[in-house]
């Protein structure tokens, strides 16, 4: 009981602080239930990136893994942007450095290259167009390429693949270690206890998991499908952050983890205190190099474009 009260008071102090600062909070729809309950807005991290731009606030503390807060600081390069926990980093998004584009590009000299959102800035300064995993192949469709390399998420690039059959898709082979781990067989079983349930995964998952699935989306896609569809049950295939937003936001609907519930640790590095001392210190701050968040913004603005 204690420690519930201390989690509400310090939820209270973080409140008044980010009003007093005129700052906003960014939590992406992983993070731990209570730094979402202070967040003014929760979502995906290219839906979050935008929101730090188009918001009057020059203040932003993003809470997700560092990728995501180098994204909004390539999109608001004048506002401060605050990521609690620098350690907070996604390890697929490690899988694929810099280098390793450069080297790519002497091995696919005629490629285009597509990274994933979920890759460090230094790796968006490197290559071509970024894409989500909700536009995935929307921007495979469109890109003026025949020959194209996908970094780092080989599952995203398979998936996107289904759809695009007359380009040569290259995917590195990174993975998300969480969708990675949702395997085939809890998944059947999962579905075969509750038939009436609609079967929604992430486009990161196992390819035989997105063969058996009703429908593939990204984080954003099913908060979408969550309020329109008419189902009342859902088996969801991604983290369990996010069926704990959908269970919130649709008291009347069922959902379920489409079998052992998946936790990503890197997403809950960060706490309430984090966030109270980041809106204290006001850091801390991402900062890049000029040139890279000039490079990176333009692969961003590339998608923008096309989708």
């Amino acid at each position: 009981m204690a420690a519930k009260k201390e989690i509400e008071e310090l939820k209270r102090m973080i409140v008044k602080l980010k009003r007093k600062k005129g700052a906003i909070i960014l939590a992406h729809n992983y993070q731990r239930e209570e730094v979402q309950d202070v967040a003014d807005f929760i979502g995906d991290s290219l839906e979050l990136s935008r929101t730090a731009a188009q918001t009057d606030s020059n203040f932003i503390v993003f809470c997700g893994v560092r990728f995501m807060a180098e994204t909004a600081k390539i999109l608001s390069p004048k506002k401060l942007v605050v990521h609690p926990v620098p350690m907070a980093r996604c390890p697929m998004a490690d899988m694929v450095t810099a280098d390793d584009i450069l080297e790519l590009r002497k091995e696919y000299p005629r490629a285009k290259f597509v990274c994933y959102v979920n890759t460090n800035a230094d790796v968006k300064a490197e290559c071509d167009v970024c894409c989500t995993s909700a536009n995935a192949v929307q921007v495979l469709q469109r890109i003026d390429a025949d020959e194209i390399v996908f970094v780092p998420d080989r599952n995203l690039a398979l998936y996107a693949r289904r759809f695009v059959k007359d380009k040569s898709i290259i995917p590195w082979n990174g993975w998300c270690y969480v969708h990675k781990r949702i395997g085939l067989e809890e998944v059947k079983r999962s579905k075969e206890m509750h038939q009436d349930a609609l079967l929604v995964v992430h486009p990161e998952c196992n390819p035989e998991v997105i063969d058996i699935a009703d429908e593939v989306k990204s984080t954003g896609g099913m908060v979408k499908l969550a309020s329109e569809s008419n189902h009342r049950k859902f088996l969801i295939g991604t983290e369990e952050g996010l069926i704990r937003r959908l269970r919130r936001e649709h008291p009347d609907k069922i959902f379920m983890s489409a079998g052992t519930p998946r936790t990503c640790y890197n997403m809950k590095l960060i706490t309430l205190h984090d966030v109270y001392e980041a809106l204290i210190n006001e850091s801390p701050e991402v900062e890049l190099p000029e040139d890279i968040l000039r490079r990176a913004r333009g692969c961003v603005e590339r998608m923008l474009q096309l989708v």
